[in-house]
């Protein structure tokens, strides 16, 4: 029986968090894309000491339109110059002020002759104006960076800004892929007949690599049931956090992927989703001491496989390292989509602006085999289930993918 999409991701959801999720202290040069498994608390105050938000001139505010220059000082090169009413410091951007400078006047707001500055037309002061305050940015043992952060070179500064040369991340997934038919043969081999190169092997290996998880080849298989239950048994020894198939997942005669699950103790969840594409697919869980794996068995067509990955497993794994699942937009639709059944369909589409106004349009074959035209797309377009004709104009909403 087919169950709704929402309710099917539901169910992939509940049963993902029952993965394990094991960490690792690494260094912070190599945590690029990782997820942080610890709070990064500020060891120091930051900024550590006040200091000059621009390159300018240092002075106790007043109502004075002329100073005196008395000095410099330069970043990392402190020094504490003693500063009265009538005189001036010239301080770069990022320099410790010295104690009782309050004041800064931007460079470009003077006009200097000698060792005199003068306050150009126009320009009012304020007191504390340009100055960056000890601890504005954060006081010391704060939460700079909270638990499931995504490392990327802003929240690695900040990091470093806390002195975590080392960080405790999440280690990635192990997912392991393999393909299975009669027709697959090698991507190096010229298909001949009714062969077809296997693309879901590699594609669905790329787009776990592309979530920073680890992607394990079991490369591919004719349609031998033993040769399958063999491979499969040895996916779920080896520990593997998710399982995908592609391939033997519908009605026909040749289609044992349930069958050897359920053979194998792998509990199914739910067999046949109410979409377009990837209605086939099958979802499975599997517990042995104390470990849990998810099983997917995809079906082989190869945009039914990579959509199934998008919308299934891709927002799940998201979830669970508290990451957002989709990334979801709003676009004019740019030709009429007509639709004849119930479900709920993902339309290949491509999403672009014209005169400041986002537009997605639809112009493919939604056949469930044609990868390039999955390749020019860059969104999948949700029609929902009620939805049987939307009129050009139409604002929909789409998951860039």
């Amino acid at each position: 029986m087919m169950i709704p999409y929402q309710e099917a991701l539901r169910i992939i959801k509940d049963e993902i968090k029952n993965i394990s999720l094991a960490t690792e202290f690494i260094p912070l040069s190599d945590a690029v894309n990782k997820i942080l498994a610890e709070d990064v608390f500020a060891d120091v105050d930051l900024p550590p000491f006040d200091n000059s938000a621009v390159d300018g001139f240092g002075i106790q505010f007043s109502d004075r339109k002329s100073w005196t220059i008395v000095g410099e000082v330069t970043a990392g090169n402190f020094i504490n110059l003693i500063v009265d009413e009538s005189s001036a410091v010239l301080i770069t951007t990022g320099s410790k002020l010295p104690e009782v400078v309050d004041t800064l006047i931007p460079v470009e707001d003077i006009i200097v002759e000698e060792d005199k500055i003068f306050l150009r037309e126009n320009i009012v002061l304020k007191k504390e104006s340009n100055i960056r305050k000890k601890g504005s940015d954060l006081k010391i043992d704060l939460i700079a960076l909270p638990k499931f952060t995504r490392l990327t070179a802003s929240t690695i500064a900040a990091a470093a800004s806390c002195g975590k040369e080392n960080v405790s991340v999440f280690k990635p997934l192990s997912i392991a892929v393999l393909s299975t038919g009669d027709e697959l043969i090698p991507i190096n081999e010229t298909p001949a007949e009714d062969k077809f190169r296997v693309s879901n092997l590699i594609a669905l290996s790329a787009a776990t690599t592309s979530l920073h998880q680890t992607a394990k080849s079991y490369g591919f298989l004719p349609d031998d049931k033993n040769l399958i239950r063999d491979t499969i048994a040895q996916m779920l020894t080896d520990k593997n956090d998710i399982i995908i198939t592609t391939g033997g997942v519908s009605v026909g005669k040749y289609d044992f992927i349930k069958d050897v699950l359920l053979e194998l103790g792998v509990k199914i969840k739910f067999w046949k989703v109410n979409i377009k594409p990837g209605k086939p697919i099958v979802f499975g869980v599997y517990n042995k001491d104390g470990k849990t794996s998810l099983v997917f068995g995809l079906p082989g067509n190869p945009v039914s496989a990579l959509v199934n990955f998008e919308i299934f497993i891709k927002p799940a794994l998201l979830n669970l390292l508290q990451q957002p699942e989709f990334d979801l937009t709003i676009a004019e639709l740019q030709n009429e989509v007509k639709k004849n059944d119930g479900k709920r369909h993902f339309m290949r589409g491509v999403i672009f602006i014209e005169n400041g106004v986002q537009k997605v349009r639809s112009h493919f074959s939604q056949i469930s085999g044609n990868l390039v035209q999955l390749a020019n797309a860059n969104a999948l377009i949700i029609v929902k289930e009620e939805e049987f004709f939307l009129p050009k104009g139409s604002l929909v909403e789409c998951i860039r993918i």
